[in-house]
């Protein structure tokens, strides 16, 4: 999707029909939802200094609250990265806890996670260009009404590039032979 690509493809292979890898528009997603994930951990880490801070103030020590899987606030979302990648029908145990535990506190991390899924779905259910062309359409327009800064990047790379991504369900492949 890079631009300078877009202009070597062009100078060098003028009958090519460029097609956006289903990989790297998944990839954006799934950065989005990172992107949400670190900035409530950054938030929590912040919480907890100051938890610190006060207690050393009135010298006492500081206990952080610990979840029933024995993390606490912060431990929670730094090992929920590899949960977030996933289908929730892929999760371990221990992920399936973490998750029980996450989404609750942080609604907008699950909102981005459910639509990162769904814009993966795109690529697994839809078999033309015509029925891609409404899912993601839908799915631009949810983003939208989601209102997560991080997934309207990845729905504005969505909509600068449809064509190119939708070229892969000529062939369900990014290897279009004409």
């Amino acid at each position: 999707m890079a631009a300078n690509m877009i202009k070597a493809i062009r100078r060098c292979f003028a009958n090519a029909v460029r097609v956006v890898d289903r990989f790297h528009v998944q990839k954006l997603a799934y950065d989005a939802v990172q992107e949400a994930r670190i900035k409530y951990r950054w938030e929590a880490l912040e919480q907890e200094n100051k938890a610190i801070e006060e207690a050393k103030k009135n010298k006492q020590s500081h206990q952080p609250e610990v979840f029933t899987n024995g993390d606490t606030l912060k431990q929670l979302l730094a090992r929920s990265r590899y949960l977030l990648f996933k289908h929730q029908s892929k999760w371990t145990v221990s992920q399936k806890e973490r998750a029980d535990l996450l989404f609750p506190r942080y609604p907008v991390l699950l909102k981005a996670y459910n639509l990162s899924l769904r814009l993966g779905q795109i690529f697994t259910i839809c078999k033309n260009k015509q029925q891609a062309f409404k899912r993601l359409a839908i799915w631009y327009n949810d983003v939208e009404e989601a209102g997560i800064d991080a997934f309207k990047t990845v729905a504005r790379s969505v909509k600068t590039h449809y064509e190119s991504i939708l070229n892969f369900f000529d062939n369900r492949s990014t290897i279009i032979q004409r």
